[in-house]
């Protein structure tokens, strides 16, 4: 039986009902907004009750799509974070060494010029400095304990003169160059140093060890009478080290000998003073009175024409 010509090929009952369900829901949904705007109109109150009652209903919804929107986010951050974290981990090494460099350079820095604002208030205040020069190296071998700076002859340095920091005295020149000049230092087994304890002016001799720290010994005593925390400065006898020069402070001390710590450690110091030694010249003795002649007709000169001795008068006896 052939179908009917006005029945349309390949159109099924199926596809008619979603299209009427379509049209129903398209109006239907026309209606309910058209329902709302009158409602919004005619009674404002009970539209905000519905519009809160539509919120909360929508709003475990909306909650769950939040979480899982930043979900993604917090994950997608995560992975480039991870991708990320090696070369930054590279980077912030980087910058820590430039800066742990850094701050090391500022404390060298501040220590160096703390040194030599010290070191030109003591020039300034002494009138014995022959030159300023920097510690060039310090030798700490077992059998000799000196010193090089970079001051010579051309600078008027002479063997045997002082040398001192603003902490105290570091030793004397030993041998002297054009332009560098070898320190004894006090810490040397051949370096004697007359000091005096600056608290009373006890007399004592400071002798170096070899080790970095010198004996103390007093002078004229029955009983070792230093203690420790004691300074002791240079006493000025021998010619040499200026008095009140500061030396070393007592760190130990037996019956006979104390151990002494020097104020100047030749390994932290930058710059030095070299002084001119300490010995000073006896002033010259006037010459004697030059006889002078007696004037004619004083006894004196009578007396010298009738021995035929010289006219002179004054002449010491």
């Amino acid at each position: 039986m052939a179908s009917p010509r006005h029945r349309s090929q390949g159109y099924s009952r199926k596809a008619q009902y979603s299209l009427f369900a379509a049209y129903m829901i398209a109006i239907g949904g026309a209606l309910i907004g058209l329902l709302l705007v009158i409602l919004s109109a005619a009674d404002p109150v009970g539209f905000a009750a519905l519009r809160t009652a539509g919120a909360e209903l929508t709003a475990p919804i909306a909650r769950v799509a939040r979480m899982a929107t930043g979900s993604i986010g917090s994950a997608d951050e995560s992975v480039s974070a991870y991708i990320r974290a090696g070369s930054q981990n590279r980077q912030l090494k980087r910058d820590l060494t430039a800066v742990r460099r850094e701050l090391t350079e500022a404390r060298a820095l501040k220590i160096e010029n703390e040194q030599l604002r010290n070191l030109l208030a003591l020039k300034n205040a002494s009138g014995n400095v022959i030159a300023t020069a920097r510690m060039l190296n310090a030798a700490v071998s077992s059998s000799r304990r000196t010193a090089v700076i970079d001051a010579g002859a051309s600078d008027g340095v002479r063997s045997g003169q002082p040398v001192r920091s603003a902490d105290g005295l570091i030793g004397r020149t030993l041998s002297v160059g054009p332009t560098i000049a070898h320190i004894l230092l006090i810490t040397d087994t051949q370096s004697i140093v007359p000091v005096r304890r600056a608290s009373d002016g006890l007399p004592a001799q400071v002798a170096g060890r070899g080790d970095g720290l010198v004996e103390v010994r007093p002078l004229n005593v029955a009983r070792n009478p230093l203690k420790p925390g004691d300074l002791v400065i240079a006493s000025g006898v021998g010619g040499i080290y200026h008095a009140k020069t500061p030396v070393a402070v007592i760190i130990s001390s037996e019956r006979d000998v104390s151990l002494g710590k020097p104020l100047a450690d030749p390994a932290k110091i930058d710059a030095v003073l070299v002084e001119s030694a300490a010995a000073i010249d006896a002033p010259a003795l006037p010459d004697a009175a030059t006889p002078k002649p007696a004037k004619p007709g004083t006894p004196a000169a009578n007396a010298a024409a009738a021995t035929g001795a010289p006219t002179t008068a004054g002449v010491p006896r």
